[in-house]
């Protein structure tokens, strides 16, 4: 097995095959580009000792397993708010730079000393201990391929992780993000909050694509440890578009929320 999700060559980085994801065997899972981005943004100075609050990540077109460059750059600077931008691009062998990613995030002002703790979930309390949740491999597909989900993720589940509907999972990026260099608790999180659509799927993986167009985090606090857990629904309607939503957690509690619009048809 690879030595990293991705393995940096100058300014490229080269997918290895813990990136894949679950719909294409040639194309990454989003939760690999997502944490490589928040990780970008954190090292973005100046104002790195802003909170990142948001998140936001718009798949393009499918991200291909091939050499991938990061642009990065401030767009609102701001001594209490400030815009992010990145843009990922791709370079197949026989194209040009293709643009597969498009994010943004906002930093703001931490929240002054002193005042009361109101982070709570909305659906009340604390994902069930670590400890009380059962490791299982998992793939959409349920074949034995190296991927993102059953390679560089480890997984304790709250039931059974095949069963249709909402889901519950903790979650550990067991692997280096990039070889080398050491994992920030944003980038966990980044990575974790990408599977909402697969830890709740509603519909039979082998005849329906409900494939997420994006992905959305908000953030109330600092993400802290290894080990990021998730509550994820899926909710489709007919004649609108697909959306899962999640709770965020890490082990002090929920931290924020994922959303993913998604796209939803037969095979």
């Amino acid at each position: 097995m690879s030595e990293g999700v991705f393995l940096a060559e100058g300014e490229r980085f080269l997918p290895t095959e813990l990136a894949r994801g679950p719909w294409d065997p040639q194309a990454l899972h989003g939760g690999a580009p997502a944490a490589l981005i928040a990780s970008a943004f954190e090292r973005l100075d100046p104002g790195s000792e802003l909170r990142i609050g948001r998140l936001g990540f718009e798949f393009l077109r499918p991200i291909p397993m091939a050499p991938l460059t990061l642009t990065t750059r401030i767009v609102r600077p701001g001594r209490r708010v400030q815009e992010l931008a990145a843009e990922l691009y791709a370079h197949p062998d026989r194209d040009g730079p293709v643009l597969v990613c498009r994010a943004s995030a906002l930093r703001l002002q931490a929240v002054p000393a002193g005042l009361p703790d109101t982070g709570r979930s909305p659906q009340g309390g604390s994902l069930p201990a670590l400890e009380d949740a059962t490791p299982r491999r998992f793939a959409l597909d349920s074949s034995d391929t190296v991927s993102f989900a059953a390679g560089a993720m480890e997984m304790r589940w709250f039931g059974d992780p095949w069963q249709l509907g909402p889901g519950k999972v903790w979650q550990r990026l067991r692997v280096p993000l990039v070889a080398g260099r050491e994992l920030t608790p944003l980038a966990r999180l980044a990575a974790t909050a990408d599977f909402g659509n697969g830890v709740s799927a509603s519909l039979p993986f082998d005849q329906y694509l409900f494939i997420n167009a994006d992905l959305h985090i908000h953030l109330h606090r600092v993400p802290r440890g290894e080990w990021i857990g998730m509550e994820a629904r899926t909710v489709l309607s007919e004649g609108g578009p697909g959306l899962a939503e999640s709770v965020l957690h890490d082990a002090d509690g929920p931290v924020g929320r994922g959303f993913q619009a998604l796209v939803v048809g037969p095979r």
